[in-house]
């Protein structure tokens, strides 16, 4: 019983195949699928299947004759396939980069750019500006001439005290950093 219901089963589900084995694989077909044909017809369908089977395996044959020869007119020309594959890259890229949307993306990203760099030239602008702003200022002019003062004090004047540290080193009078004058802030600054 378990036969005959698997055997049901297989008539009903049938798996199709592609290519040439689809119609041997299916084997005859039932008698109820079969039409009616007169052995004349039959046995015509049987040549022609015959005859396109034959056609199938040459196809094939030349098919495999020629792959063979393309390998070995490529292999006499040096071409190998990391070589083919660089070509197929290069063409592919070169298609990539002529296509409308890869024109497009590029033209945007260039006015991106420019836009960016004058933005960031804007920006800086107004920084140096601001920067002079600041620099005019009294406030800013008397602490640079604080500043400048305290650099003239603290670089040595040609001659050094013989005085030594304890470390070894050369000392400085530190006197002069301590006791600057007043009146510096009414004195003009010094022009490079």
């Amino acid at each position: 019983m378990e036969i005959a219901d698997k055997g049901q089963q297989m008539l009903s589900d049938p798996q199709p195949e592609v290519g040439e084995d689809a119609v041997s694989s299916m084997g005859p077909a039932p008698p109820a699928l079969v039409p009616s044909l007169s052995p004349e017809e039959q046995e015509a369908l049987q040549g022609e299947l015959a005859k396109v089977e034959d056609e199938i395996l040459t196809l094939s044959q030349v098919l495999t004759a020629k792959e063979k020869e393309l390998a070995e007119i490529k292999k006499k020309l040096g071409i190998t396939p990391l070589n083919e594959l660089k070509q197929n890259f290069s063409r592919s890229w070169q298609e990539v980069t002529t296509s409308n949307a890869y024109r497009r993306t590029s033209e945007s990203f260039s006015l991106a750019g420019l836009k960016a760099s004058a933005a960031l030239s804007t920006v800086g602008s107004a920084i140096s500006r601001k920067l002079e702003d600041v620099k005019n200022k009294p406030t800013f002019r008397s602490f640079e001439e604080k500043v400048g003062t305290l650099k003239t004090k603290m670089s040595p004047s040609g001659t050094l005290s013989n005085h030594d540290n304890q470390d070894g080193s050369a000392g400085l009078d530190p006197e002069p950093l301590f006791s600057q004058p007043n009146e510096l802030p009414n004195q003009e600054p010094p022009t490079h």
